[in-house]
């Protein structure tokens, strides 16, 4: 078996559908670390949902985008906020009805991070000076400090670590706003959102060998497509 991680998906399924084929990826034998907000700016949430229903050894990790989009499957909560940040196009994508029960399992199923051997996966960060047991669940899907620190800290020891855990998996905070549409290693942390969200490029990548794949633009597979936020 082995180990991929995917950062933000966003409702980009022409995307994962070009990442699962690049890599090779085995729906039956091979496992999967999803990073969270696969909801929301792009308009084939069902479509991805559906995707990751399909594989057998399926790892969600909840991300910010994907509590929003719950909290309207469930109460119909459709916060201003979160539509401004493209939750209309999820709520669109499911021609004005709600999620199916599938959909929202999975979402209700999710974790709010992973830990396997010595890697940790992540939507947001953590504080790594506490025991991650002794968080504040909330930094799990927004915490944006990690992710600087880690990049200020690379930039003086690239071979600092963070943390107890060797290697650490996030999303949420696109590499392009680091002017990058390839994943980041900034000291022991590996930065998987590469903006699919924001019209840049998903990734892939086994989480043994650090080989990735990457779909095309979505910015050119959805050409149509109206983001905000």
């Amino acid at each position: 078996m082995k180990t991929f991680v995917i950062g933000d998906i966003h409702g980009t399924f022409k995307a994962l559908i070009q990442c699962f084929k690049r890599s090779g990826f085995d729906y039956q034998k091979d496992r999967l670390i999803v990073l969270g907000d696969v909801c929301d700016r792009y308009p084939d949430v069902p479509l991805c949902f559906d995707e990751l229903l399909k594989i057998r050894h399926c790892d969600y990790i909840i991300g910010n985008h994907d509590l929003w989009a719950l909290d309207w499957a469930l109460k119909g909560i459709k916060e201003e906020v979160w539509l401004s940040q493209g939750g209309g196009a999820t709520i669109k994508s499911y021609a004005g009805s709600t999620m199916p029960q599938d959909h929202i399992d999975l979402l209700e199923n999710a974790v709010p991070y992973l830990v396997l051997n010595d890697k940790i996966f992540v939507h947001g960060g953590f504080d790594p000076g506490k025991p991650i047991t002794a968080q504040d669940k909330n930094d799990f899907v927004w915490d944006r400090v990690l992710i600087d620190y880690a990049r200020q800290m690379d930039s003086i020891n690239p071979d600092h670590q963070l943390s107890e855990f060797k290697e650490i998996y996030l999303g949420h905070t696109p590499t392009i706003r680091f002017y990058s549409t390839k994943p980041l290693k900034l000291c022991n942390v590996w930065s998987m959102d590469t903006g699919a969200g924001w019209g840049g490029k998903l990734t892939m990548m086994d989480v043994e060998t650090k080989d990735f794949w990457q779909s095309d633009m979505t910015s050119k597979l959805y050409p149509s497509a109206e983001l905000r936020g």
